[in-house]
Order: structure tokens, then sequence, then C-alpha cells
């Protein structure tokens, strides 16, 4: 193995040993912080200096797109003027593993005269910051995976893993849902599925309807100008079945004559439908729970539309 890949699975191996090592840290303060949070009536304020505000930008990207309202806090911009940004229900979480960052020790007074709890994420139990908090999380590390011991590594990961543990809890508490982060997310493929119904999605147009006494020619017309590969069968006004290009490829094995065949020859009775309220989500599972390419949308016993796969 060369040295370059010894060292990165090393890097591997201090950090992921550094995570684990989370856990049989976790106090009391962490179940508080999150009851703390859940009943917050303004916003979860975080702030971290450096590598560590770099940090808590992420863990507020995350705590805000799933259900918990944050806002990330520079120290040093808080100390001239941006302070004014926090309310006295907000509650503030505080960033730095030495727990002695100079930037956010100055903020200390005005938290505790504003009245705002106080969450520390230290790797110091003994520092300031965690002194002077509410409650105190432990992201402490046996040793950083640079050489020299300087560069943030595991530290910065611990934080990062402790702020998913929070984020993740936070969820679960409120019980957010697939339909609630899509909400957050409406610009990205999964909001689009899960905001969107199957009616926004479906072909209504040029339906290719068939009667169950329709020709096999009269069928691979009206198969040929819908080109959705299909024909819904239709017997006053309600669908009795669907013809699709397998169908009529089963029909060419089944059949040694196709002369004389009707629509109800060929057709698939009693096919799968949909409504055109239902989340575009709930069709896909159906599609590919079912291994079909296409559903008939019905309302009120009646062929409207049809939605494939490909369109979703």
């Amino acid at each position: 193995m060369s040295k370059i890949l010894q060292k990165a699975k090393e890097v591997f191996e201090i950090e992921a040993q550094a995570v684990s090592e989370l856990s049989n840290k976790l106090t009391e303060d962490f179940p508080k912080a999150v009851q703390a949070i859940l009943e917050c009536e303004g916003r979860l304020v975080i702030c971290g200096m450096g590598k560590s505000g770099l940090i808590a930008r992420k863990i507020v990207a995350t705590m805000a797109s799933t259900g918990t309202p944050s806002f990330f806090l520079h120290p040093g911009e808080a100390f001239h003027g941006d302070l004014g940004m926090v309310t006295k229900h907000d509650i503030f979480l505080g960033i730095s593993n030495s727990g002695e960052t100079e930037e956010i020790i100055k903020l200390i007074p005005a938290i505790k005269r504003n009245g705002n709890l106080f969450i520390a994420m230290s790797g110091k139990a003994n520092s300031t910051l965690a002194k002077n908090s509410d409650f105190f999380l432990d992201i402490s590390v046996h040793k950083e995976a640079c050489s020299l011991q300087l560069a943030p590594t595991s530290s910065t990961t611990a934080t990062l893993a402790m702020g998913d543990a929070l984020s993740v809890c936070l969820m679960d508490e409120r019980n957010f849902q697939p339909q609630d982060f899509a909400l957050f997310h409406p610009g990205g493929s999964l909001g689009r599925k899960l905001l969107t119904k199957v009616k926004d999605k479906m072909q209504k147009e040029n339906l290719p309807f068939v009667s169950p006494t329709d020709s096999f020619k009269n069928v691979i017309l009206e198969m040929t100008k819908g080109k959705l590969g299909l024909a819904m069968v239709v017997s006053e006004e309600k669908l009795v079945g669907i013809i699709t290009d397998g169908d009529l490829r089963r029909a060419w094995g089944k059949f040694s004559n196709m002369d004389g065949k009707t629509a109800q020859d060929l057709m698939t009775p009693n096919p799968r439908t949909i409504s055109s309220e239902t989340m575009l989500v709930e069709a896909e599972e159906l599609l590919h729970k079912h291994k079909i390419t296409s559903l008939v949308v019905e309302e009120n016993d009646k062929a409207v539309g049809v939605l494939q796969l490909y369109s979703i």
C-alpha cells in the first residue's frame, strides 16, 4: 500500500473514532437542549468563528431545512451591531473547540443580559464558554487527523456530527415528514415530486379511446394517434380495459390469425387506475411496485388522463 493511501485510511480511522466516541460523552444536557429548542418561540442562533463558523453554517442549513428556524451569526459582526438580530425569544448556540474564542466570549455578557438560553458546543468542559452555558455539549476529540495536530480535522468532524444529532433528534420530536421537507425544498426533485399531484403531470389531450368491439386495425390506429403506447377500452363511458404495446406483442403469439379480433380480445381488463389528486410520489411508488409504466387516471369512474413513468 502506498504511503498516500495509508495516510488517507489513517485519517478516516481517526475521524471515525472521534465521532464514535461522541456517544459516550452525551449527558442529560443533550435532551434538555433539544427540549429547549423545541419550546423556543424564536429561532436558534448559531455562532462560530473560523472553521467552527463554517461548520456552524452547515448546521444552520440542516436545521432550517428540517423544521428548526435558525440563522448564522458571525461573532465579529455581532459585536459591531448584528446582536440586534437576536431577540429575547431566541436560543444562542456558541461553537468553539477551545471554548476560549475571544470573539464569542465577548458576546456572553450581552447574551446573558438579553435573557437568551445559551448552548455551548466545545471540546473543553472547563472552558469559559462551557462554564457560562445553560447546556454543554462535549465535542472533544482524542487527537486531530492532521499530522501536525494543528489543522481542525477530527474536531470539526465531531462538531458537525453533534450538529447532525441535534438536527435529527429535533426532526423526530417534531414528527417532521417528507412533505414538510418538500415545503422547504420546492426547487429540488424531491420537492417537486412531493408537492406535485398526478393531475399536474398526466397526459390529458388526444387520449386514445376504443370500444370493446373495435377492430384490431382500429386499435392500432388509435394507439398510433395517441402516441402513448396504449389505448383505453371504454364501454358506456366506463373504463373496462387497457391495451398496451406489450398486449399486442403477446396477442401475436397467442393468436395465429388476428382477423376478426377485437379490442376485447386484446385488452387487459380492470387496469390499475389512480386519482388525479394523488401525490406524484405515491403514483411513482405504485408504478415501481407493480413494475408498470402507465397508469390510467380516473375521476368519477371516467378515464381523464394517463400518467407514464418517463413523464415523472
